[in-house]
């Protein structure tokens, strides 16, 4: 009911029972908004449960910790390179001359109460929230989650993680102290070795030349303005397509593309998200009260004639770091100008690493033809030659991350500089294809194990001796739930070009990249790249022969051929 009095119940005293000011801003609200409506078409809706699901939870929730740390921040930050003498708490720097940022910054953390812990809390914040939403994207891409109809919400998660990553790069890079000023200096390199347009690119983004006086105010705005509006609305998008969607859900009995088996938003969720946003919360405060980060007042105000000793970027950037360590310093003459390959090759392979990652699933889709919706998640051994894909882009990317503190390998473990950069040259070429073979080998392996249960059931440890003295042991069949699990994926049959002559007689055109797609359609589907599932006939014998048993009645008989084709 909507107006302001309503019958009171049965068995009082008679009369009307006055609504109170929660209830009439409750109605004036849902007259307005329809909040009640939305509200109960929403709230209990039910989503499948998975621990694996907590992973873009911890991105979404560091997500927020940062943006209330950094509004905090800004309140106390000045983003100006204007020159000043210090004379603050932190004696050691006392009387050096820096910029109004740097100062602001050791301002922050000495003089500004709980300053240097909400700093902490906002760098380790980006950290996290950077390595969860990686994190989260591997788990997608090995499950298959990314087919139709969540294509849109891969391409959403990639642009918030490259997003994310620029962004801490910039966030890093405003105390103007000299470590972010070393990495300043690296990117302004790397854009001056882009033919043609580098110099003028430099002279924009730092008004003149390096390092100028206006890249700190610059940075400040893209860092706390333009990104993080673009990734907040990139996330209520991607929320949004999450709840119209729903996640996938695992294969079980009873689970298919046309149903949902899980919990409703509404309390469940509702109530776990709320005690795990308090946990994400209180795990990053906890890393900000026992591990320093970024101590600015350790490397000094930053001057362009000096350098870092172990100078290093956050973890998500030192990617790039290690193509430029490990790319040759090889440059070339051209028509009177000088091309600088040993930084060029690497800022040209550097978006190449992300690509091949975020446009697989396109790749895949095309590859397959297929267009239906899936909803269930797939098990990565199940698709050997998609995981094992995703097993070497994580070896290429973590042997870079080595490559870019080659220095600090070299120092902490006693080895030579030159056979560390050597063997992450050689790596870059040889470890992804040999994380390839035995990654794929390993899930043939999996599927085999997977087909010997179906046909032959588990090792019970019962030991049985035959008449004859043979001693074997008992095998457990499976139950029917096994049974599907085990046997209710996919199988799909390789794409075969059509025939080069039509029913007419006539040629048919055969395209380069129909022929490329056979062939690598052959390579994922064939039968040499993955084990065959066992049909109900190999199911029935291998029962005869190990129990001497009876076919199961024709419902197990179908879970075994679910899916067979």
């Amino acid at each position: 009911m909507s107006n302001e009095h309503r019958p009171q119940a049965a068995g009082g005293t008679g009369g009307t029972v006055t609504a109170s000011k929660g209830e009439k801003l409750a109605d004036w609200a849902d007259g307005r908004v329809g909040l009640f409506t939305l509200a109960k078409a929403n709230l209990r809706k039910i989503f499948p449960d998975h621990w694996s699901f907590m992973l873009g939870e911890v991105a979404l929730y560091s997500f927020v910790v940062i943006i209330l740390t950094g509004v905090y921040l800004t309140l106390f930050f000045k983003p100006s390179m204007n020159e000043v003498v210090y004379h603050g708490t932190y004696t050691p720097l006392d009387g050096i001359r820096m910029s109004d940022a740097f100062k602001s910054t050791l301002d922050i953390s000495f003089d500004v109460r709980g300053g240097l812990l909400l700093r902490q809390v906002h760098h380790w914040g980006a950290l996290v929230f950077v390595v969860a939403m990686l994190v989260h994207m591997m788990r997608v891409f090995f499950t298959g989650a990314f087919r139709k109809p969540r294509e849109l919400n891969w391409l959403f998660g990639a642009g918030l993680l490259i997003l994310g990553m620029f962004d801490g790069f910039m966030g890093y890079s405003l105390p103007d102290d000299l470590l972010s000023g070393t990495g300043m200096r690296f990117m302004e390199g790397a854009i001056l070795s882009v033919p043609i347009v580098g110099t003028y690119l430099v002279m924009f983004i730092f008004g003149g030349q390096y390092p100028g006086h206006i890249w700190v105010p610059r940075l400040f705005t893209v860092h706390v303005l333009l990104i993080p509006g673009i990734m907040a609305g990139l996330l209520v998008a991607h929320l949004i397509l999450v709840m119209y969607h729903k996640h996938t859900q695992g294969i079980h009995a009873g689970r298919n593309n046309n149903n949902v088996v899980g919990l409703p938003l509404l309390p469940v969720y509702m109530a776990k998200a709320g005690g795990f946003f308090f946990l994400v919360s209180g795990v990053l405060a906890l890393c900000a009260g026992i591990a320093q980060v970024n101590p600015i007042w350790a490397y000094g105000p930053y001057r362009p004639d000096e350098v870092t000793t172990d100078a290093q970027p956050d973890w998500y950037m030192g990617f790039s770091e290690g193509l430029i360590r490990i790319m040759p310093g090889w440059e070339i003459n051209l028509w009177g100008h000088t091309l600088v390959l040993g930084v060029l090759i690497p800022l040209m392979v550097f978006p190449l690493v992300l690509i091949a990652l975020w446009g697989y699933p396109f790749f895949e889709a095309w590859l397959t033809g297929d267009k239906r919706e899936h909803h269930i998640a797939e098990r990565p051994r199940n698709n050997p030659t998609r995981t094992a894909f995703g097993a070497a882009w994580i070896s290429e990317y973590v042997l870079l991350l080595a490559a870019g503190g080659n220095d600090l390998v070299a120092t902490h473990f006693h080895l030579s500089l030159n056979a560390i950069t050597w063997t992450c040259r050689i790596g870059f070429f040889v470890l992804p294809v040999l994380v390839f073979v035995l990654t794929k080998r390993f899930c043939l392996g999996l599927q085999r194990r997977d087909k010997e249960k179906v046909l032959h059931g588990r090792e019970s440890g019962v030991i049985m001796r035959y008449p004859h003295g043979e001693f074997v042991e008992v095998h457990e069949p499976l139950s029917q739930e096994d049974l599907y699990f085990y046997t209710a994926h996919e199988q799909p049959a390789p794409y075969e070009l059509p025939a080069e002559v039509d029913e007419n007689g006539v040629p048919r055109k055969i395209t380069w990249a129909e022929r490329i797609r056979a062939r690598l359609s052959a390579a994922y589907f064939s039968e040499e790249g993955r084990i065959r599932k066992p049909t109900a006939e190999e199911y029935r014998q291998a029962l005869e022969a190990h129990h001497g048993a009876e076919m199961p009645p024709a419902v197990e008989e179908q879970q075994v051929a679910e899916g067979h084709r």
